[in-house]
């Protein structure tokens, strides 16, 4: 029996350890109890499914100026340069090379959110939350010759977007809540003509991506922590038993996403300033991480693009306690698509 009872011991031990801590009561004896630890003190733990991956932390590249800025829809143009949106003051932004910040445009009502570059145009998801409208408009490069492609009459609250190779693209309507699944994934027709649903009934839809053969769509539900995949038959119609969700996110919240030339999905997870990275099939293979999560700082992370021709991804996050915003670099597994 004592044998039987030093092998169980064995066992069990290093487990206790990991799990457990001990305190001393009033009359000095041991009771096993709950204590934090490295892996669970901070205010974003990883979840334990999620602790063996690929991890790396992300380096800040710069810092953008402001009162409290909160970026969205990071983009890279033709010249390489990082676009992305403010969205507490309406205003798109253009990021130089050599790190020259400016403004391309400046919406009063609506935040700008989703960014797309298609055909030297600069195509902009935007929302007015507290009037729950939003709409989608376009501009040249340079900033001029705004025109609305998604009007607010259309009662859509777009969020993100992409384009497939026909000139069409995906857009994700944020509605809704967790037991109001009101929003949904729309394709709008490369002559803006027409609008039609792809996946409706989705509670908050936000981050959109494509698989790089454009076969595949892949949706965020922001408000039910929910990745879909949706195999397509045509721009519009979705492939017999095409649909399945892929993955279900553990914590706050899945944002917007981005797709490399080998098919990997990277995921921003606001609230918990992570990437969570998928390959082709959906499965999670590693994650990019941003210094100060530990310590509450950094979380509102929402977006990342990788930059044409490199592996070099940038990621935006926005300290919202402390009013500061970043841009940070880190690498992906592969290169971005090419348009």
């Amino acid at each position: 029996m004592s044998t039987m009872f030093s092998r169980r011991s064995l066992l069990i031990a290093p487990l206790a350890l990991t799990a457990t801590a001990v305190f001393v009561n009033a009359k000095q004896d041991l009771v096993i109890g709950l204590g934090y630890d490295a892996l669970t003190r901070g205010p974003v733990p990883i979840p334990p499914s999620e602790r063996g991956l690929q991890t790396v932390t992300a380096e800040v590249w710069f810092n953008v100026p402001g009162n409290g800025p909160v970026l969205e829809g990071a983009a890279f143009d033709p010249s390489g340069h990082l676009l992305f949106c403010n969205v507490a003051n309406g205003d798109v932004l253009r990021l130089t090379t050599d790190r020259k910040l400016s403004t391309i445009l400046h919406l009063e009502s609506f935040g700008p959110g989703g960014l797309a570059i298609h055909n030297q145009e600069i195509f902009i998801a935007a929302m007015d939350q507290s009037r729950k409208v939003g709409m989608i408009a376009s501009v040249r490069l340079d900033g001029t010759g705004l025109r609305t492609i998604v009007g607010a009459e259309a009662g859509f609250m777009p969020n993100d977007l992409v384009f497939d190779h026909a000139g069409g693209f995906y857009f994700t309507d944020f509605k809704g809540a967790s037991t109001d699944p009101a929003g949904g994934t729309y394709y709008v027709s490369s002559d803006f003509s027409k609008i039609t649903p792809v996946l409706p009934h989705l509670a908050m839809a936000n981050g959109v991506a494509l698989s790089p053969d454009g076969k595949e769509l892949w949706i965020t539900e922001f408000s039910r922590n929910l990745l879909h995949r949706v195999k397509l038959a045509t721009a519009t119609t979705i492939s017999p038993f095409g649909t399945a969700i892929a993955y279900q996110f553990v914590g706050p919240a899945p944002d917007s996403m981005r797709a490399d030339a080998d098919g990997n999905l990277y995921v921003a997870l606001f609230g918990q300033a992570r990437v969570l990275v998928f390959n082709r099939s959906g499965l999670p293979i590693g994650q990019i991480l941003l210094p100060g999560r530990d310590d509450g700082r950094n979380l509102a992370l929402t977006s990342m693009a990788i930059r044409p021709g490199t592996s070099e991804i940038y990621i935006l996050a926005a300290d919202l306690n402390a009013g500061t915003a970043t841009v940070f670099l880190s690498r992906a597994f592969a290169g971005a698509l090419l348009p």
